[in-house]
């Protein structure tokens, strides 16, 4: 028990400080890699909690596939963040009050793992007894992630999917303005040269 306290204070305090960072750095490339450390240690802190299948969402979408967009998204921005002169108090404030919201909140909660919780007297023993007789596959996680689950999943899965759709169309859009901004520029040139050579002839 002191050993799991240990651990999950040394991974808030880590998240606490890369949260920090983030507000302090303006370089993007920077601010790309801190989120997906952020993401790397979320999905420590689900492992911790017994989440395998969400530290395994967390690791592949947060720190994997929205790293390789920001990444794909950075050549179209500027490399440093433009200085934001607007007061961060109230913003501050807001975060601080809702945390502490939250946190209070959470005192409600059973604690982990305790057998008398109400999501373990009612839908865990209808999942562990049906996942072999009803689904047949015989890991749990799996039956309840594709089957008892499984118009979440793909729901979720349509998410992230559109999402990653729209990022790219995005960047297509940007990358086609840019060519006929520089095909637009090349016949202002050329029309430009050729009057200049009528000229001299």
């Amino acid at each position: 028990m002191i050993t799991e306290l240990i651990i999950n204070a040394f991974l808030v305090t880590l998240m606490m400080g890369i949260a920090i960072s983030l507000l302090k750095t303006r370089s993007v490339i920077f601010t790309v890699i801190l989120t997906s450390a952020y993401s790397l240690v979320a999905a420590l802190m689900f492992i911790t909690l017994d989440a395998v299948d969400v530290a395994f969402t967390e690791a592949s979408v947060g720190a994997g596939i929205s790293t390789i967009l920001f990444l794909s998204a950075m050549a179209y921005l500027p490399k440093e963040e433009e200085q934001n002169l607007n007061s961060q108090f109230f913003p501050a404030i807001s975060c601080i009050v809702l945390g502490a919201i939250l946190i209070w909140c959470s005192y409600d909660l059973p604690e982990i793992g305790i057998a008398s919780a109400p999501i373990h007297l009612h839908i865990v023993p209808d999942y562990i007894l049906g996942s072999k007789n009803d689904i047949g596959i015989p890991n749990i996680v799996t039956s309840i992630l594709a089957s008892y689950r499984g118009y979440d999943t793909f729901g979720e899965t349509i998410v992230v999917f559109t999402a990653g759709i729209a990022v790219l169309a995005l960047l297509k859009d940007t990358t086609t303005s840019k060519k006929k901004n520089q095909l637009k520029k090349m016949r202002v040139y050329k029309r430009y040269f050729k009057k200049l050579f009528e000229r001299q002839v």
